[in-house]
């Protein structure tokens, strides 16, 4: 592990969407200061991109955007750009997209009258250092709109297939909404950096998460088609997913297009480390979700309707790492290894380093060598109680059966009157392992009604968030007592 993780550290999981403004206004930095007293140097989050309409943060519109409803409009009120109170139609108020895009408007136009010589130089050299994605994704934003949020390759041909011309054209005649987009970036990206160095004055380092995938339905995409599998028209034949698992007795279908290998070593990767030249600059660690897909992927056909029917199929992984470890060579990387791991797959991990996964729910099968077990956890992993993926540990509990939940009991050294979430929680602050992350549901013992994602499902997921009624001095308190027993 690089120098960040030579010492053992605990962090907490929650995603900004988690928090009571779901913004990174003062609710994030009240949060950093609750890690700090707590003991915790760790805060992961869940991707930053622009969601599709089931929410989900793995499907973005770009992988280098960030999502402009993360924005705290508080913050620029306080920096002079909005008007304390709003003053904005009825329909805006009743519909928080239009209200949402109201006040970014309204804050580009108190920017422009407001902000500072340096302010607006600032600006300008954020659209220029960010060109090679930003100028893209900004048309694409705009025209998205033009055609009514629909997806890019229902465009009319011009635009679907990228006419220079028309292009061109568009790029003149929507030039102001192309600079709000732009300007929106400005702000999310000013407003992330400002509480990174809030947290990293502190103590804390930023864990972010990087899907392997992307979104079919994105600029990258839009502007990218040749390092996707797609044929002539733009549409896909297979998709990317997974086979039956834990989680789905038919898989998971996510529907994203696969990447085009063999395209990609020609261009020595170019598309992948600028994607990870963004991430660097947002976060301290990264973790790699489905890093199994760097070795190989499941290719599901477009048309079937699950992913039971797929093929395994090679990756570059090898490559890949390799440029990014060469361009970057002070990025932490993790690598999500859950799911079906071959040998391959762990020795690609090896050759890089790269820290893998325990999730402690896991590892109650009854087998020896489960790797999850504590006793099989090695020091280069980062050990969760679960993921955002998992139910919380209390709504796990409750659906064990009688045998399963002696188990748990009995592999965890407690009795019947025992707490199983403080126990899983203490296992695994107490593992080998580098770094342990704790989801804050875990830490204020929440139900299952407390659970951020539910896999293979559309409906109802990415909405948890809690509020600072239910966070008491006694849970810093705890939580630094047991960060400081187990040396992290």
């Amino acid at each position: 592990m690089k120098a960040a993780l030579n010492q053992r550290r605990a962090g907490v999981l929650l995603h900004i969407t988690s928090l009571p403004s779901r913004d990174l206004g003062h609710d994030a930095y009240y949060f950093v200061d609750f890690l700090k007293n707590s003991g915790a140097s760790v805060w992961q989050v869940l991707p930053l991109g622009i969601t599709h309409e089931d929410g989900s943060p793995y499907q973005s519109l770009s992988a280098h955007a960030g999502n402009p409803a993360l924005i705290s409009f508080k913050l620029l009120v306080e920096k002079g750009w909005l008007p304390a109170e709003d003053d904005f139609c009825g329909f805006c108020k009743s519909n928080p997209k239009f209200h949402h895009a109201c006040l970014l408007n309204k804050a580009f136009i108190g920017f422009k009258d407001h902000a500072t010589m340096d302010e607006k130089a600032d600006f300008d050299e954020f659209c220029k250092t960010n060109d090679f994605w930003l100028e893209d994704f900004a048309l694409f934003m705009v025209l998205r709109q033009k055609f009514e949020q629909t997806s890019w390759n229902t465009w009319t041909d011009e635009f679907k297939n990228r006419h220079l011309a028309t292009l061109n054209d568009a790029r003149f005649s929507l030039k102001i909404a192309i600079a709000n987009v732009k300007f929106e970036q400005y702000v999310f990206f000013k407003q992330w950096t400002a509480l990174k160095t809030y947290a990293n004055e502190r103590g804390i380092l930023l864990f972010g998460d990087i899907p392997i995938f992307v979104s079919y339905d994105s600029a990258d995409v839009w502007a990218n088609r040749d390092i996707f599998k797609l044929n002539d028209e733009g549409e896909m034949s297979v998709v990317a997913g997974v086979p039956p698992d834990y989680f789905s007795e038919t898989g998971q279908r996510w529907g994203n297009p696969h990447y085009d290998w063999n395209y990609l070593k020609t261009t020595e990767f170019k598309w992948w480390l600028e994607r990870m030249q963004t991430q660097a600059t947002l976060f301290d660690i990264v973790r790699i979700d489905h890093f199994r897909g760097l070795e190989s992927a499941w290719e599901i056909p477009a048309t079937e309707p699950t992913a039971v029917k797929g093929k395994w199929v090679l990756a570059e992984g090898d490559g890949l790492l390799t440029a990014i470890t060469t361009q970057f060579p002070d990025v932490i990387l993790i690598a999500e290894d859950l799911g079906i791991i071959t040998p391959k797959v762990n020795a690609l991990r090896a050759k890089f380093n790269l820290a893998g996964m325990k999730i402690m729910q896991f590892a109650f099968s009854g087998e020896a060598d489960n790797p999850y077990l504590p006793e099989n956890h090695d020091v280069n992993s980062v050990v969760y109680t679960g993921t955002h993926d998992n139910d919380t540990t209390v709504g796990w509990e409750k659906s064990l059966n009688i045998h399963q939940r002696k188990l748990v009991r009995q592999t965890l050294n407690i009795d019947e009157n025992a707490n199983i979430t403080e126990a899983l929680v203490r296992c695994t602050l107490e593992s080998i392992a580098k770094l342990a992350i704790l989801p804050m549901q875990d830490i204020l013992q929440l139900d299952g009604a407390g659970r951020m994602n539910t896999p293979g499902t559309t409906v109802g997921n990415w909405q948890w968030k809690f509020e600072w009624d239910q966070v008491s001095s006694y849970h810093s308190k705890q939580l630094a007592e047991w960060i400081h027993e187990f040396h992290r």
